[in-house]
């Protein structure tokens, strides 16, 4: 029996992706625009990528009154000093928000400003409100991406809401992820710690949903 649950996004690639992903644990995943309502706004004002995941998941939770889940990621380099690092501040610059064409030329740019490449990880973390006070999360290293290249020079393929895949490249052949038949979001290693996650509360979600 399939359970149906809401992700607390708009990024039409965020939410394939991880319905690809939780699609073997019987959970089908609809997103905020599939439910047809006005959606709030949300300010992520947390100081952790935690915190930010919780704030969405309890604002969608209060909103439509469904169990829902949210996730905030944070963009580290080896490269760069703890002042210089993007974090939580992946797509928000100097006050405001890039698009897509906008991030890989801001990226791509600092690549440069390093000799081409920089050596990155996505550090992520989840947070699900099945009844408002029964609540999961974790901001585990298991949910972290691998590490990658991040190059100066975008491959020609552009999923729209992931930028930075188009300019991610695998350390170990020196191949763009798109060339390899795969992405950052379809990583089974990116997507393994959030697996893990659901089937540990699967037993509640099949109570609940």
């Amino acid at each position: 029996m399939r359970m149906e649950l809401l992700y607390g996004t708009t990024n039409p690639g965020k939410l394939d992706a991880m319905s690809r992903a939780l699609a073997p644990l019987g959970l089908t995943l609809v997103g905020l625009r599939g439910l047809g309502l006005p959606i709030p706004a949300v300010e992520e004002e947390g100081n952790t990528i935690l915190e930010n995941a919780e704030q969405k998941a309890r604002a969608y939770y209060k909103a439509f009154g469904r169990p829902v889940f949210s996730c905030d990621s944070g963009l580290y380099f080896d490269e760069l000093p703890e002042a210089e690092q993007p974090g939580l501040h992946v797509r928000r610059v100097n006050g405001r928000s890039l698009t897509d064409a906008e991030a890989q030329e801001y990226y791509g740019a600092m690549a440069r400003r390093h000799g081409g490449r920089l050596t990155a990880r996505f550090r992520n973390a989840i947070f699900l409100t099945v009844d408002g006070d029964t609540c999961f999360s974790s901001a585990d290293e298991s949910l972290a991406s691998p590490p990658f290249w991040l190059v100066e020079k975008p491959h020609p393929r552009h999923v729209e809401g992931f930028p930075l895949d188009a300019m991610s490249v695998d350390p170990a052949t020196g191949r763009y992820h798109y060339d390899m038949g795969e992405t950052l979001a379809d990583s089974t290693e990116t997507y393994r710690g959030f697996q893990a996650f659901f089937q540990n509360i699967l037993p509640v979600l099949r109570e609940r949903l």
